[in-house]
């Protein structure tokens, strides 16, 4: 069998990084251990630029268990760029005692390498490897903090939560993998599942919700979403940043292709389960971030309710398949907070608000019972998430700080602010190239 290896060159230079930055750790003294986030950043830099020689290509290779797309370079970039963000604010916060830093930089190159293998994995083994190279490294960043009681706590729950919740996913897969002869290519896995016995279709039914249940946890979908505001409270910033970001869009990259490609013949039995767990999801998690008064729990309640917005186009699949396809000590910081809190409530003028429009146009296209009242729940809830989200601005701007000593915002978190301001505003006034992103990325079985 033959490799693309330029199928696989960001992977491949993403890899090399994650050894140099092992290697290097070790000769480097003390005060200098912050130089393995710049050889970091010019290896996911690379990374980049290897996937950009990738656009306009349809590669595959591994015998088909590895696809390079539109639907996995959209994610690929939009990883890289995650990497960049989080290497760039980790310097500051890692640069001091007790901290680890080559080990750290090590331990979140590798999950964004597993980040990066999953929208091209359409294996079940490749997709598992791909879920636990992102997970298993995040078990140790979450309780990075040793000295933290919050931290360590934080991050037992999710390894705990995390190791059963693979057991389970892992045991649904065995399960599609014997009754369907042996097949782990996902295209392989429909076809075969399609000409089932219906005799074998129960248990064929339960594979899926048990898939379901492991990637649920993973996107902290309700009622498996326990775990998270513990340990991104404990975890540090750079690291719950991740978790909340990054970790979860790899679980919905590897949900996605499960669902629309092995399992798209069985929708009729799932579409029902997505509809649950978008609506409770959704619901739980903006009710919970309005009682909420520590900001980073409520970040994670809010990204509870985000995942059920995300879910909730899995609840719409129907057989018609064009229907399937703090401001006077900080002041840049807090008006980027607040720009970034507006986003998440899907108001205008930042980009979030056409995200949610988007979901809210398929909702009411689906048609029929399901599709307009999921689009009214989540008008509800999106309602009820402006209270907390403006709250975050109010605090920041109308409220006296306690302490008016001004901040001196380091030169990469200010990059990364501005950078991620000018996106969602771009975003807002040219809505075009962010649905044309959609287009492109057509996940095709």
């Amino acid at each position: 069998m033959s490799i693309d290896y330029h199928a696989i060159l960001p992977e491949l230079i993403l890899a090399g990084t994650i050894m140099l930055v092992l290697v290097v750790d070790l000769f480097l003294p003390a005060r200098l251990k912050w130089g393995s986030m710049p050889i970091g950043l010019l290896g996911v830099l690379g990374s980049l630029v290897a996937v950009l020689t990738l656009l306009g290509d349809e590669r595959a290779t591994f015998g088909g268990a590895f696809v390079v797309d539109n639907f996995a370079l959209l994610f690929k970039v939009f990883f890289l760029a995650a990497a960049l963000i989080v290497l760039a604010v980790s310097r500051r916060y890692f640069d001091q005692p007790g901290y680890y830093q080559g080990e750290y930089y090590f331990l979140l190159l590798t999950s964004f390498l597993g980040c990066l293998l999953m929208p091209s994995s359409r294996d079940l083994l490749m997709l598992f490897i791909s879920l636990e190279l992102v997970s298993a490294p995040g078990f140790l960043m979450a309780a990075f903090r040793k000295w933290d009681v919050t931290g360590v706590e934080g991050g037992l729950k999710f390894f705990l939560i995390g190791v059963l919740s693979t057991a389970v996913m892992l045991f649904g897969m065995s399960l599609i993998y014997g009754l369907t002869g042996g097949e782990t290519r996902l295209d392989a896995i429909a076809s075969a599942l399609a000409k089932l016995d219906p005799s074998q279709e129960a248990i064929a039914l339960a594979s899926i919700l048990f898939i379901v249940v492991g990637f649920a946890f993973k996107v902290s979908a309700f009622p498996f979403q326990f775990w998270a505001p513990d340990t991104y409270e404990g975890a540090p910033v750079p690291v719950a940043a991740f978790l909340a970001v990054a970790s979860k869009a790899a679980g919905f990259a590897g949900l996605l292709q499960l669902m629309f490609v092995a399992f798209i013949g069985q929708h009729e039995f799932w579409v029902p389960i997505f509809a649950f767990l978008s609506i409770a999801t959704m619901t739980i998690g903006n009710l919970v971030a309005l009682q909420q008064r520590q900001f980073v729990r409520l970040l994670a309640y809010s990204g509870i309710a985000q995942a059920g917005y995300i879910l909730l186009p899995f609840a719409l699949v129907t057989n018609d398949q064009a229907v399937n396809q703090v401001a006077r000590v900080a002041p840049f910081l807090a008006v980027g907070m607040s720009l970034f809190m507006v986003s998440l409530a899907g108001v205008p003028p930042a980009a979030g608000f056409w995200a949610k429009i988007l979901i809210f146009g398929a909702a009411i296209a689906r048609g029929h019972v399901l599709g307009p009242v999921l689009a009214a729940v989540m008008v509800v809830n999106s309602v009820v998430s402006v209270f907390y989200y403006l709250a975050v601005a109010r605090q920041m701007i109308f409220q006296p700080a306690e302490d008016t000593t001004p901040f001196r915002t380091p030169v990469l978190v200010a990059g990364v602010v501005g950078l991620t301001m000018a996106a969602l505003l771009f975003f807002f006034l040219l809505p075009g190239t962010f649905s044309k992103l959609a287009d492109i990325s057509t996940l095709v079985g």
